[in-house]
Formats: C-alpha cells, sequence, structure tokens
C-alpha cells in the first residue's frame, strides 16, 4: 500500500526519499543585486534539515528587464560567467542539502509590475498578445491595472526565441551549481500560462491558434534545456488549473497540450492555479473541479467532496491522473491534514504533495509527518490575519487576498510560532502604505506591499 515514506523516482533518475515537497512561494526580499544571499541560504538550510522529499526555490525569473516584483531572485546571462556570481548559486543549492532541490524558473510576462526590472519606465510589458492585464472591473480595479502593470507588446518571433534562450541559461546555470532540476512555472497567469490559454494568447502563427501551437514555447524550452543540460537532470512544469478552465478550451484540448508537454520529456506535473486576475482561487476552482467531475462522470462519495474542499486542486488534477496514469503528478494547495495526505496517497490521485503554508509554519514538518506520532486529524495551518482599517474598505480582491497570505513573508527557522514551544506571536502593523510582519524574538523583519502579497 502507497505511503508518504514511499521513495519516488523520476523519469531522469532522480529519488526522492519521500513524497513531501516543499513548494514553491514568494520570497520578497533578494535585494537590488537579485542574486541569493545569506538570508536565503539561512532560510533555506532550515528546509534542508526537514527531510522533505524535494525542495522546490521559489520563482527565479529569467530576464532581468521584466520582474514580477523589483526584489525578485534573477538570472542574469551577463553575468553567469562570473565567478563569484556562480558561487552565489551554488551555495544557495548547498543549503538545501541533503534532499533534492529543484528551481523553479518564470518570465512574468504580462504580470510584470511596471519600473521592476532593469527595463525603462515606460517601456512594455511582454505578452503573448497585447491583453490587458485587469485585476477587477470596477472603475478603482482598472485604473489601478494599467497604474501597476501598464500597456503590453505582443512578442515578436526574435523576442519569443530569446526568451527561450533565457529559460534554458537558467535551467543551464542550475545544473551547474548544484541544483537537481527545474521546474517551469506555467501556472498563476504567468507568461507560459498566458502563451497556453486562448483567453491571453490570440496569436495565428507557430506559437498560437490552436491548443497544439500554443504550448509550443513550453516544448521548445523543455527540448533546449534538456539539450543543454543532462538527461538525468529533472525538468518539472507547474500547470495552471484556472487559465485552462477559463480561456474557453475544452477539458481535450487542455489534455492535448498536457499531452504534448508529457511527451517533450517532463519528469512530473505539479497542479495549482490562479493568477492576478483571479485572485480568489479556492472557490473559483471548486467550482471547476466540480464541472470537470460533472463532464467526466466521475464517481464521488460525500467524502471525496469533503477531502476536495481541503485540497482545492484535487479534482482538477483527477483529470490529468485519468488521462497520465504514469505521469509523476504533484498537486499543491489545501493539504492541512496527515489523514488528507494519506488518502491522496493510498488512493492514487497523486505522487507528491507540496506544502506551502505548513512549511513556513515549521520547516521541519516532514519528520512530524512521517515519525508516525501524529495525530492524523491534527490541522496544520497559519493563524488568521484580517486585514485592518483602511484595506479592509478597499473593494479590490487581491489587497484581501494578500493579508491572508501575509505569513508567507515569514521564511527561516522558528518563523512562526510552533505550538507548544513558547517562541512568540505575531505582530502587524501598517506603516504607510507597507504592511510588515515582525516575528518576535528573532533577527529578521520583512515588508513589502499588501499588494504584492500572493503565492507563488
Amino acid at each position: 500500500m502507497a505511503s508518504l515514506q514511499d521513495r519516488v523516482l523520476l523519469p531522469c533518475g532522480l529519488v526522492l526519499p519521500n513524497r513531501l515537497v516543499k513548494s514553491a512561494m514568494l520570497e520578497p526580499f533578494s535585494g537590488n543585486n537579485h542574486i541569493p544571499d545569506e538570508q536565503f541560504k539561512k532560510l533555506y538550510s532550515a528546509w534542508g534539515k526537514g527531510e522533505w522529499g524535494m525542495i522546490l526555490t521559489g520563482n527565479v525569473q529569467v530576464d532581468p528587464r521584466h520582474l514580477g516584483s523589483p526584489i525578485d531572485l534573477c538570472v542574469d546571462s551577463a553575468k553567469i560567467s562570473d565567478p563569484e556570481y556562480r558561487q552565489a548559486w551554488k551555495e544557495y543549492a548547498q543549503a538545501c542539502a541533503p534532499g533534492p532541490v529543484v528551481m523553479q524558473i518564470n518570465h512574468p510576462g504580462r504580470q510584470t509590475m511596471a519600473g521592476a526590472g532593469t527595463r525603462g519606465f515606460t517601456e512594455k510589458a511582454l505578452a503573448p498578445s497585447a491583453v490587458a492585464l485587469k485585476i477587477g472591473t470596477g472603475l478603482l480595479e482598472r485604473g489601478l491595472s494599467v497604474l501597476l502593470f501598464g500597456t503590453l507588446k505582443a512578442m515578436s518571433i526574435p523576442e519569443i526565441e530569446l526568451v527561450i534562450r533565457q529559460f534554458t541559461e537558467a535551467a543551464k546555470l542550475a545544473y551547474d551549481t548544484g541544483f537537481d532540476g527545474v521546474e517551469l512555472h506555467g501556472a498563476h497567469g504567468y507568461l507560459l500560462a498566458q502563451f497556453m490559454s486562448a483567453k491571453t494568447n490570440l496569436r495565428d502563427d507557430e506559437f498560437g491558434g490552436t491548443a497544439h501551437k500554443r504550448v509550443e514555447i513550453v516544448i521548445r524550452i523543455i527540448k533546449s534545456i534538456r539539450e543543454a543540460t543532462s538527461p538525468t537532470f529533472a525538468i518539472g512544469m507547474k500547470i495552471n488549473s484556472v487559465d485552462a478552465a477559463q480561456s474557453g478550451d475544452t477539458n481535450e484540448a487542455f489534455v492535448e497540450q498536457v499531452q504534448r508537454i508529457v511527451d517533450a520529456g517532463i519528469d512530473f506535473l505539479e497542479v495549482s492555479g490562479g493568477t492576478y486576475e483571479n485572485a480568489d482561487v479556492r472557490s473559483f476552482i471548486l467550482n471547476v473541479a466540480r464541472e470537470i467531475d460533472k463532464s467526466k462522470q466521475m464517481a464521488a462519495t460525500p467524502s471525496e467532496r469533503t477531502a476536495s474542499r481541503e485540497a482545492f486542486f484535487l479534482e482538477f488534477a483527477a483529470l490529468i491522473r485519468q488521462n497520465f496514469p504514469s505521469t509523476i503528478l504533484m498537486v499543491t494547495g489545501g493539504f492541512r491534514s496527515l489523514e488528507f495526505m494519506r488518502n491522496a496517497v493510498v488512493g492514487n490521485k497523486l505522487d507528491l504533495i507540496g506544502l506551502g503554508r505548513p512549511a513556513i509554519l515549521n520547516p521541519y514538518i516532514p519528520r512530524e509527518l512521517l515519525s508516525g506520532d501524529v495525530d492524523p486529524g491534527k490541522k496544520f495551518d497559519a493563524p488568521e490575519i484580517r486585514a485592518p482599517f483602511p484595506w479592509n474598505w478597499i473593494p479590490i480582491k487581491i489587497v484581501g487576498i494578500g493579508f491572508q497570505n501575509l505569513t508567507t513573508l515569514l521564511f527561516y527557522e522558528g518563523m512562526v510560532p510552533e505550538q507548544n514551544e513558547g517562541v512568540g506571536s505575531l505582530d502587524t502593523f501598517l506603516i504607510g502604505s507597507t504592511v510588515s510582519i515582525r516575528a518576535r524574538d528573532m533577527d529578521m523583519d520583512y515588508s513589502t506591499s499588501a499588494l504584492l502579497l500572493v503565492i507563488h
């Protein structure tokens, strides 16, 4: 019988010691140089000691001109040959030892903020097509969309080819500096998700027009990375359940895209969802999952329905499992109890379980979960943080979601008080338009705009 303790063999030959994966999350403290520094080493050394089956880094951008936020980590192709630059990334990978570590690589596309990156403030963001990003339908939300994200430019073929090279160069750096693989970020409305979606890709060339062509950029990136690295280097991809449902495509079209990704030689697929345009992910994905369930006429008991509410991407993942039973499948989102994790694995609904907030609450949570000494019904959940006045009066969904994700800023050992250990408690307070979170008795204090508090 399958269990969380099982080793998982990826097609590339990489062996994961168990099924628990520290998922990628927002890490907004790289500084102006966009390279991993001592804070990252301290942060990841805690997770490295946690006995995770695999550690996924937060997203690393591939183009310094186009960042998701001004303080993202980023691979700069112009610096890759610099020994000191390479050493910083090598130490980042070493901090995660002894477990496997995979770098998530990304391009924000139209979700790059104005002024983020080295491009000029008025220079347009890149996208498959010039489809404006809207974080809401109200007048304030539409105005804020333009202010934050500016206007867009439909990418030329040379610009697409450059992005393919940038993903490849980032993966090659990861390979050379000790990472065990990379994960392409094709979720949350970023560039690769934009290409795959009929909603944001209106092209009629080799990179658009059909579901088959809309995934072409991904296929070329996978093949290019494989040629530049090694058959033993893992290549995963995070795919977007929300975009697939909203794009207007049929389930068959989505399955066609995943088939191409699998055929290109992917080692694992992670199911996630959400974009800046659709911040209220949980309720939306449950509705999507129910519709998929109906369309496929899958049998579901009341207990399975309860389970799907806890892991709000699981039913969508069933569509992938049904069509690609041999593909290593990871689901991230909503796993908060050992009982549900066990049921998902025993039921062969997935292969890997991605944990985000629980990994922040306790970086060593795999030890606890795999020890056999945990109450199966115990909930591993973050404290609720409500938006204070005046933020709770702002009619913009993404702000509210930001406050729900405040704990994603506390990325280091003891970052959130563990139960019964008296570490302290969280203070939340406003400084102008910025929210700061401080963990008492710790030596770090992170701040970020509430509008940027979104999980990757």
